[in-house]
């Protein structure tokens, strides 16, 4: 102990903060370059960010055999998209539960469910088990890629993980591509109203930034209600996690090791349901949020750029066939559920 102000203390702190850059330092960097030059192939020719991050990594992928990169990567896509996740609990409100009315709440939170029980009975007759099965069933529920990243973080790691996890953010951002293109003309066919038709592609879309664009291709009421559903399924990313969470604690099994039993709560899943009442409760302030969803999003890119590092392509191909028609069927169903829906509330 010293008597000078803490002098060693904060030497402490400053030899920890350098010798933690010296290890992830350049992993961590290199993560943050894909991040940067997929949000610009996105910004300049339209290409998903997600996507391009995810490609970007995989075709650097050498740089996470050996070398410098190794632990600043693998800090990356576990504890930068972590944080990320988390950060996604201040886009929430507890008040689009009141604008958006009681019978679509109550829709939205049934085509969640159903499409995850969906994938979770079907999985077998493709030959997967309960890891794809949620996994993929998860993202195409909540909020694709992102919802995968959280989905992945609590599931019990084997040597297939990170491709299955690849595999399942190249096919829902496909997807939700292919979505924002087709459904606005679908909708429009069908003779939906502005709102209508927002409520479908909020409820259908799986990605946000994909949501955005379709509806407000079509007008600025279908684009505000679209996104207002999109949230309200982002919000049941918290449930969802950690109902696996408690799943996977009763089976002994840990998101690290399996065998080992897991923590009820991941520590960023408290963090998302923290942020997510503070915000309902208006005690952030708006450019705090509005700092924070550009935060989160960066993070969300780095962190799939990892990923991507972590992933030898010749592993997305043995993933094989199935798993295409696997996420193409629960796509499917999630799209006919919310039509029947709409069509039995009527207008």
């Amino acid at each position: 102990m010293t008597l000078d102000g803490g002098q060693p203390a904060a030497n402490g702190w400053g030899q920890r903060a350098l010798a933690f850059a010296n290890l992830h330092g350049p992993g961590i960097m290199l993560a943050i370059l894909i991040a940067l030059a997929s949000r610009f192939v996105a910004e300049h020719y339209g290409a998903p960010a997600m996507l391009m991050a995810l490609l970007f990594g995989i075709a650097l992928n050498f740089l996470s055999e050996t070398g410098r990169a190794v632990p600043g990567i693998n800090f990356a896509a576990r504890t930068v998209l972590r944080a990320g996740v988390a950060l996604l609990g201040l886009q929430i409100s507890f008040a689009m539960l009141g604008d958006l009315g009681l019978p679509i709440v109550l829709a939205i939170l049934g085509s969640v469910g159903a499409t995850i029980a969906f994938g979770m009975l079907i999985a077998r007759f493709f030959g997967f088990r309960y890891r794809f099965a949620f996994l993929s069933a998860g993202s195409v529920a909540i909020c694709g890629a992102s919802a995968a990243l959280a989905i992945a973080a609590v599931l019990p790691k084997d040597e297939r993980s990170e491709d299955r996890l690849v595999f399942t953010v190249v096919g829902v951002t496909v997807l939700s591509t292919l979505a924002m293109i087709l459904y606005p003309i679908l909708v429009q066919m069908m003779g939906m109203d502005d709102r209508t038709a927002g409520i479908f592609l909020g409820a259908t879309i799986h990605d946000v930034a994909q949501v955005v664009g379709a509806g407000f291709s079509i007008s600025d009421t279908t684009g505000e209600t679209a996104t207002m559903v999109k949230l309200l399924r982002v919000a049941l990313l918290a449930p969802v996690v950690l109902t696996a969470a408690i799943v996977l604690r009763r089976m002994g099994q840990s998101p690290d090791e399996p065998g080992k039993a897991s923590s009820i709560l991941p520590g960023f899943l408290i963090v998302f349901v923290v942020l997510c009442t503070l915000s309902s409760f208006s005690l952030i302030p708006a450019p705090v949020i509005e700092i924070s969803g550009e935060a989160s999003r960066w993070m969300l890119l780095a962190a799939i750029g990892a990923v991507g590092l972590k992933t030898r392509p010749a592993d997305i191909v043995n993933v094989g066939m199935p798993a295409v028609w696997l996420i193409l069927a629960e796509t499917l169903f999630l799209a006919g559920l919310i039509l029947l829906t709409l069509t039995w509330l009527g207008p």
